[in-house]
This record gives structure tokens, C-alpha cells and sequence, in this order.
């Protein structure tokens, strides 16, 4: 595995759907995880030291806000940069999200996968 490889991690809880930016992320040259709960996204957090997380809000075992508030909450990871990749559209928890710290938040109806990779490539540039 190359070591200038972007690491990413997606926390998402529905198979298709992380399957699918999986397969997406890693055929344009990033290396992926995926945690299917927010309590192995905490485990992986640490482990992988993902470049950027594709954080989803409702995740069993642990919501996502939590997941975030970890990752902003400790010294070692609050770098990472953290997409919300969620279809929770309420003002309120748009707003909790970046309140929390997250760098973008993008509703997963609204995008195709390779403008979330686009959105990842932008966000990983400028970070």
C-alpha cells in the first residue's frame, strides 16, 4: 500500500449506500474503511487515522453527533476533516453539526457518488 494514499473512513450504517462510496472512493485511489456503527468508528478512528471522515447522523450504537464530538473533542484526531453525508435536513441539526465542528455537511440525496468524491477532493485540498 502506498504511504501517500488519502485514508478515508465512512461511518454509515446502510450496506448499499457504503458499499456503493466504498467501491467509488476506492477505484479513484483512496484508501477506505468502514464502520457500520458509530462505537467502530471510534475504535477505527484511532487505528486508521482517516484523513477525512464521511460521518452519517443516524448510526446505531453511537448517533454520528457523538462520533463527532469525539473526533473534535480529542487532541490526536480534532485535525481530521469530517463530511456529514447524511439525508437529516432540519435547520437544527444542520446547525448542531457544524456547531460541533464538522467542515461540510452534504445530503446524500442531493449528490451523485463522484460529486462526493469531488466534494471529498476539495475538502482534502484545502485542509
Amino acid at each position: 500500500m502506498s504511504q501517500d494514499k488519502q485514508r478515508i473512513l465512512i461511518v454509515e450504517d446502510d450496506f448499499y449506500i457504503h458499499d456503493l462510496y466504498e467501491r467509488q472512493l476506492t477505484k479513484e485511489g483512496f484508501e477506505v474503511k468502514v464502520a457500520e456503527n458509530g462505537e467502530d468508528a471510534s475504535a477505527l478512528l484511532k487505528e486508521f487515522e482517516p484523513n477525512l471522515v464521511l460521518l452519517d447522523l443516524m448510526l446505531p450504537k453511537k448517533s454520528g453527533f457523538d462520533v463527532l464530538k469525539e473526533i473534535k473533542g480529542t487532541e490526536a484526531l480534532k485535525g481530521m476533516v469530517v463530511l456529514l453525508l447524511t439525508n437529516v435536513t432540519q435547520d437544527d441539526s444542520i446547525k448542531e453539526g457544524f456547531k460541533l465542528g464538522a467542515d461540510g455537511y452534504l445530503v446524500k440525496s442531493a449528490y451523485t457518488p463522484s460529486q462526493v468524491v469531488s466534494e471529498i477532493r476539495n475538502f482534502l485540498q484545502t485542509t
